[in-house]
C-alpha cells in the first residue's frame, strides 16, 4: 500500500470519527434548540440587534445544547441497544467508548455553560443550566416511570425560548417571553405522544413509559394530543394581543394551528398508525413555520 492509500485511509477514519461524535449531539435536536434560542433573543431585543452577543448566544446555546443531548445518549445507551431505531447509534453499535462520550459530553455542557455566563450573561447561563438539569435528571429517569415525563420533558424543551431572551434582556421576568415558552410546551406534547404512539413497541421493549397507563385504545393519548393543541389557539395569540406581533404572524399562526388541530382530530377519531405519523409530520413542520412567521414579521416591520 503506498503513501497515499495510508493517507487518505487515515482521513477517512477520522472523518468518520467526526461524525460518530456529531451524531452523538443529535444535531436535529440541538439546531431546533438553537433556534428556538434565536427567536427567543430577537423577541427579547428592543431595537437593533447586537450581532456579537447574538455570535455569543448562539454558540453558548449550541455547546451546552449539543452536550446535553450526548449525555442522554450516554445515559441511555444501554435503553438505546434494545430498539431498532437506535440500536445504531454510535454508543450502543460501540463506535464510541462509554468513557470518552462521557469526557465528550461533559465538556461541551461546561464550555458552553461558562462561555454563556463570560460573554452572555449569567441569567442566559443559568437558564440553559436549568435546562440541562432538568432534562438529564428529570425527564430522563422519569422516562422510565411514568408517562408524565412527556410534560416534565417538554419543560426543557420550551426553556431555549427563555434563554434566547434572557440573553438579549438579562431578565426572565417579561411576559412575552413565557408566552414563546407556552407554545414549544403545548407544541411539543402532542409532538412526543404522536412519535411514542408511532414508535410504542420499541418503547415497551426498551422500557419506556412514554404513553398513559391503562389506555389500550387510546382515549387518553388522544385527549393529550388534542388539548395542548387547544391551547395553542390562545397562546400563539397572545403575541399579537400583547402587540410584538403584526397580522401576519397572526394570520399564518392560525392557520397553521388549525391544520395541527385537523391531524389532532383525525388521530382522535381513529387512534391508530397513519393518523398518528400525520400528527407526527406535521408537528415536524409546526414549530419551524411558527418561528418563520415570527421572523418574517420581524423582519418586514
Amino acid at each position: 500500500m503506498d503513501r497515499t492509500s495510508v493517507k487518505t485511509g487515515s482521513v477517512g477514519r477520522l472523518l468518520d470519527v467526526a461524525k460518530d461524535y456529531y451524531e452523538l449531539t443529535k444535531p436535529g435536536i440541538t439546531l431546533s434548540v438553537v433556534a428556538s434560542m434565536l427567536i427567543g433573543f430577537i423577541m427579547g431585543t428592543a431595537g437593533t440587534l447586537n450581532y456579537t452577543l447574538m455570535f455569543h448566544a448562539l454558540l453558548g446555546t449550541y455547546l451546552i445544547a449539543a452536550g446535553t443531548a450526548a449525555h442522554n445518549m450516554f445515559m441511555e445507551r444501554g435503553l438505546d441497544g434494545l430498539m431498532h431505531r437506535t440500536s445504531k447509534r454510535p454508543l450502543p453499535d460501540s463506535r464510541i467508548s462509554s468513557k470518552n462520550s462521557l469526557i465528550f459530553s461533559a465538556t461541551l455542557i461546561f464550555l458552553g455553560l461558562f462561555y454563556l455566563i463570560a460573554l452572555v450573561n449569567v441569567v442566559a447561563g443559568v437558564v440553559s443550566l436549568a435546562t440541562t438539569i432538568i432534562y438529564l435528571f428529570a425527564y430522563t429517569p422519569l422516562k422510565r416511570i411514568s408517562a408524565l415525563n412527556v410534560f416534565v420533558g417538554a419543560i426543557p424543551g420550551a426553556l431555549p425560548v427563555v434563554g434566547g431572551w434572557a440573553a438579549a434582556t438579562g431578565t426572565v421576568f417579561e411576559h412575552g417571553m413565557w408566552i414563546l415558552f407556552g407554545i414549544v410546551f403545548c407544541w411539543q406534547v402532542p409532538h412526543v405522544i404522536a412519535i411514542a404512539w408511532v414508535c410504542r413497541k420499541d418503547y415497551e421493549h426498551a422500557g419506556f413509559k412514554m404513553l398513559p397507563k391503562n389506555d389500550p385504545v387510546g382515549i387518553k393519548a388522544a385527549a393529550w394530543v388534542l388539548i395542548p393543541i387547544l391551547i395553542l389557539f390562545p397562546t400563539v395569540y397572545k403575541l399579537y394581543v400583547m402587540d410584538l406581533v403584526s397580522w401576519i404572524y397572526l394570520a399564518g399562526s392560525l392557520l397553521t394551528t388549525l391544520g395541527f388541530l385537523w391531524y389532532g382530530v383525525q388521530f382522535a377519531i381513529k387512534r391508530d398508525i397513519v393518523t398518528a405519523k400525520g400528527v407526527m409530520f406535521y408537528s415536524f413542520a409546526y414549530l419551524p413555520l411558527i418561528w418563520i412567521f415570527i421572523y418574517s414579521d420581524w423582519m418586514i416591520l
